[in-house]
């Protein structure tokens, strides 16, 4: 083998629990672990399936969970040598007999805790984010949406107010708003579609455009108003119901909600029938752990940005 090839991404400790559990359940018969899994390579008499081979390449982030990956692509053939690698490493140390050691045991526990914690989630998501309750949800939450207006205007950024009738003027004579923009507008973001912002709602809008578009009507010119980096003039192109999410659109942060409100539930239900002591206590005036990033959602589906304005 390729001593360049990069080192096995799954944890020694993790490998070992699973060429562990393989010894235990006689692994290396004919009956596959997954419905129309194959068999990629053998170690030793022990069978390496397509479907290991997929899940180190899922746990390294060369592919996503459920998508495809060509037995006959690189990354395949690459992945395959690495659960070789960690097949042959981890059936060494059983031969060393390290996995005696009281560290590995301690190891081996953690490695094996965080499996079957995976597959309990996996397992409990599985149940909760179903076609049906996505759909339900979105419908839920459609229900409960309050519709407002949605605006479609084009703005002009000037560094005065003075500048900005002297071009809304212009405008009123016949000037073109779209060539005044790309000619003259400051905002970089718009001036060269024409100083088009796309259909927007107020609330998302700074406080000075809700109020100068109050009552506007297509064709209206608004202004001007100040704004970040001068002063603003509107023309309102059109007013419409604003519309609302495609499923497709909303699909993902039901899908986050959903899980995320599964897991909380299954740790609460856990946590309440045992008996958790915590012996370590914080210290006075340490630092609160800052949530996440990727935290879930304060409320179920919170509304996607409806424009991309500022």
């Amino acid at each position: 083998m390729a001593l360049s090839r990069t080192v096995p991404g799954i944890g020694f400790a993790l490998a070992l629990a699973v060429a562990l559990a393989g010894c235990s359940r006689g692994e290396g018969g004919d009956g596959a672990p997954e419905r129309g899994d194959v068999a990629a390579a053998r170690v030793d008499g022990k069978t390496v399936w397509v479907s290991d081979i997929k899940r180190e390449a899922v746990a390294q982030g060369l592919i996503g969970e459920g998508e495809p990956l060509d037995t006959s692509s690189d990354v395949f053939r690459q992945m395959m040598d690495e659960v070789i690698d960690q097949r042959l490493l981890a059936s060494e140390a059983m031969r060393q007999k390290l996995e005696k050691d009281p560290s590995a045991q301690r190891q081996l526990a953690a490695a094996r805790d965080r499996v079957m914690g995976d597959l309990l989630i996996d397992s409990t998501v599985a149940e909760a984010v179903t076609e049906a309750n996505i759909r339900g949800l979105y419908e839920e939450q459609q229900r409960l949406a309050k519709r407002t207006e949605e605006i479609r205007a084009r703005r002009i950024v000037l560094a005065t107010a003075a500048e900005v009738e002297a071009v809304k003027r212009l405008v009123a004579a016949g000037g073109s708003f779209e060539a005044l923009a790309m000619e003259r507008s400051r905002d970089a973001a718009t001036r060269f579609n024409g100083g088009d912002l796309g259909y927007f709602t107020t609330d998302i809008m700074p406080e000075a455009y809700e109020a100068a578009l109050k009552g506007a009507r297509p064709g209206q010119l608004v202004g001007p108003f100040p704004v970040d980096g001068g002063f603003a003039l509107l023309r309102v192109e059109d007013v419409r119901p604003e519309q609302p999410v495609a499923l497709e659109a909303a699909r993902p942060q039901i899908v986050r909600f959903l899980t995320y409100d599964r897991i909380r539930d299954l740790l609460e239900r856990l946590r309440d029938k045992a008996k958790v002591e915590t012996l370590l206590k914080p210290e006075a005036g340490a630092p609160k752990p800052v949530p996440p990033a990727d935290a879930p959602p304060p409320a179920p589906v919170p509304p996607p940005a409806k424009g991309a304005a500022k």
